[in-house]
């Protein structure tokens, strides 16, 4: 008798709830049901930067909205926890240490300058030039014990070929020459992914490994990590990316990619949960509309397609009105809208917005209808700014919208500050800046106060009406990004 199946989601919190951990987890979580396995949730938080309390309560508050569940995590705990990595940096000390022992890792005492220095002379995807790896062991311990900084890399055979299986695409081979000197422990004592994710996995007892297509050139770093180490290769499976309707990998610059978005929409959680689960695979009877129930019983990985799943809000909308229509009794689903979007907490904070406008009860639904809505009607000429250009203010809301994905306090008087210090660094004065704003999340030039405005619609709706207006604006060239990014990075700093 086999193992027991034992799979796993590990989301990085830093940033919004992603469509594409809510897909991962949908499979792995079925895949376990079906095989009556163990489903593992991860958190993997050694970005210390970037990585928040906020963000991973987000990410557990949305995969339970859609009506996932898990054996062991971070919440619950379980036989092989902590479950955030940055509760286990001693665990990966310890086989980092196990690596320099054998031999197959060594310190490396570069510094950015010099690694800077080798990209600008052999180009930016040249790798590390293993300077570092001819030193003794008994030359970089003295040097580590004298406080040198260092980082720590794997060891990577300069030739020849890796070769590992695919549940879906079979034999894959990658040529060593083209795989980099990995850092596997970072100067400031936290593992990288690739140590992580394989000690993780080996130590929760991963069977099987299914995650996006985007780690498959990675796999040869784990695969050598695992042969270090001694350990049974899982079974790697690889799902198709998610991609926008022109087959670019799906982004937030052409679709809505947060799940909280599709919350905030009005899109029922049981008809987004099923479209993720249409995301290259199909029931035997070719029927679209399932429950989770029935996904579980009858997934099998094998049969996933590689055609490039198109992420469509077209059909997404399709779906949820077969569920709307289908599923809920009138009195269902007047329970549903009071859940969403009529209850009375929304709707006490919208009140006080609206009442000074007020005129008579019917004025209600003309002054309310933006937070009840997941879009707005948008005209170019409506969109203006007092001596800019449609492409400047295009410039300007995009600034705006990378201001917004880094704002962690989404509270009036933090976007009121916000606004005031963008206004500053734009050189143009905060009614300049609100003005198209007041237009794009509202589709009026005159609305409720718009920060408060903006703290009940909530980030990711904000930002996509703001990435609506750019669209509609005539949106922004590859190439006018990258200028603007730069001009980003000089005003406000880093952007990830």
């Amino acid at each position: 008798m086999g193992r027991q199946v034992r799979v796993r989601v590990a989301p990085s919190p830093t940033g919004d709830p992603h469509l594409g951990t809510a897909y991962q987890a949908l499979f792995n979580c079925a895949f376990a049901r079906r095989r009556g396995g163990k489903f593992i949730l991860r958190i993997e938080d050694t970005d210390r930067v970037r990585s928040s309390e906020e963000s991973e309560v987000a990410i557990l508050e949305s995969l339970r909205w859609l009506g996932l569940s898990w054996d062991e995590g971070p919440d619950i705990g379980g036989p092989h926890g902590p479950y955030r990595q940055s509760e286990r940096t001693e665990i990966y000390r310890q086989h980092v240490d196990r690596l320099l022992e054998t031999g197959h890792a060594y310190r490396c005492f570069c510094t950015r300058e010099r690694l800077e220095e080798i990209r600008t002379r052999q180009g930016a995807d040249t790798g590390y030039d293993r300077h570092c790896r001819s030193i003794s062991s008994k030359e970089s311990d003295r040097r580590a014990a004298a406080g040198e900084p260092f980082v720590v890399r794997m060891k990577i055979p300069p030739e020849g070929q890796s070769l590992f299986q695919d549940l879906l695409r079979g034999e894959i081979c990658k040529e060593w020459s083209l795989v980099d000197d990995q850092i596997i422990l970072k100067s400031d004592g936290f593992p990288t992914y690739h140590l992580a994710v394989v000690v993780d996995d080996h130590l929760m007892g991963v069977t099987h490994v299914i995650r996006g297509e985007e780690w498959i050139n990675s796999v040869p770093k784990h695969v050598k990590l695992y042969e270090y180490f001694g350990w049974e290769l899982p079974v790697f499976c690889h799902l198709p990316l998610l991609r926008n309707r022109d087959k670019s990998k799906l982004s937030k610059r052409k679709n809505p990619t947060s799940i909280n978005y599709y919350r905030q929409a009005g899109y029922l959680p049981e008809a987004l949960l099923n479209y993720l689960g249409l995301m290259g695979w199909a029931m035997p009877t070719g029927e679209e509309k399932f429950t989770l129930e029935q996904m579980c019983q009858n997934l099998e990985l094998e049969k996933i397609s590689l055609g490039g799943p198109v992420f469509d809000v077209a059909k997404l909308r399709w779906l949820n009105g077969r569920y709307i229509r289908e599923d809920y009794a009138p009195e269902a689903l007047q329970e549903k809208l009071e859940e969403w979007a009529l209850n009375q907490e929304r709707i006490g904070k919208i009140v006080p917005l609206v009442q000074p406008r007020l005129e008579t009860l019917a004025d209600w639904g003309g002054l309310t209808t933006a937070f009840f809505a997941d879009e707005v009607s948008l005209a170019a000429e409506d969109l203006k700014m007092k001596g800019k250009k449609p492409e400047e203010l295009a410039a300007i809301l995009q600034m705006l919208v990378w201001r917004l994905e880094q704002q962690r306090d989404f509270t009036a008087p933090a976007l009121d500050a916000l606004f005031r210090e963008m206004s500053q660094k734009f050189g143009i004065t905060l009614r300049d800046l609100t003005g198209p704003c007041f237009v794009a999340l509202s589709g009026k030039p005159v609305w409720t106060p718009l920060f408060d405005s903006m703290e009940i619609l909530g980030s990711d709706m904000v930002r996509m009406r703001l990435q609506r207006a750019i669209e509609v604006l005539g949106g922004i060239s590859g190439k006018k990004r990258k200028e603007l990014d730069k001009q980003y990075t000089a005003l406000f700093g880093y952007r990830d």
